[in-house]
């Protein structure tokens, strides 16, 4: 596909890049460029509330629970949408995961971050519709279990 774009002639016959030109393009290169997202580092202790305890029981949470996991999923949590078609890469410490979206995710794409080694507790929200891949990358923090996750979407 042959791309068009207006010119205008200058008083000397030199080609000059219409201005509306140069607006879509600034446009259209911001919409392209990556996107970082950020998961938050911990879910803090007065956040988590334990409810419905057995009786006699009585509830204490002593620290809170760090980002363990990451990644994206298809639709809203409820949904547990989990996506499987990834690729892996390790090195000096770090392991990526790219997630490439194709097809249709009439429920949105979402950023899932997960809490606690097992991932007790989760956190979702919706990402741009015209993200087309992201990539977490991994590292292990200083905290048991928690790891420091760098996301970038393009």
């Amino acid at each position: 596909m042959k791309s068009i774009v207006p010119t205008c002639r200058s008083v000397r016959g030199t080609n000059l890049v219409h201005p509306l030109t140069i607006v879509l393009l600034a446009c259209l290169s911001n919409s392209a460029s990556a996107q970082n997202l950020e998961c938050p580092d911990s879910v803090p202790e007065a956040s988590i509330k334990l409810e419905n305890t057995p009786a006699g029981w009585t509830p204490f949470v002593a620290r809170p629970l760090y980002l363990h996991a990451a990644a994206p999923i298809d639709g809203p949590p409820q949904r547990r949408g989990e996506l499987a078609n990834y690729t892996e890469q390790k090195e000096k410490g770090e392991t990526s995961y790219t997630y490439r979206f194709e097809g249709h995710y009439p429920d949105g794409k979402w950023l899932q971050c997960a809490y606690g080694e097992y991932g007790q507790i989760t956190l979702s929200k919706r990402i741009d519709d015209h993200i087309r891949e992201c990539k977490f990358t991994y590292r292990s923090g200083q905290k048991a279990g928690q790891r420091i996750i760098k996301i970038r979407c393009a």
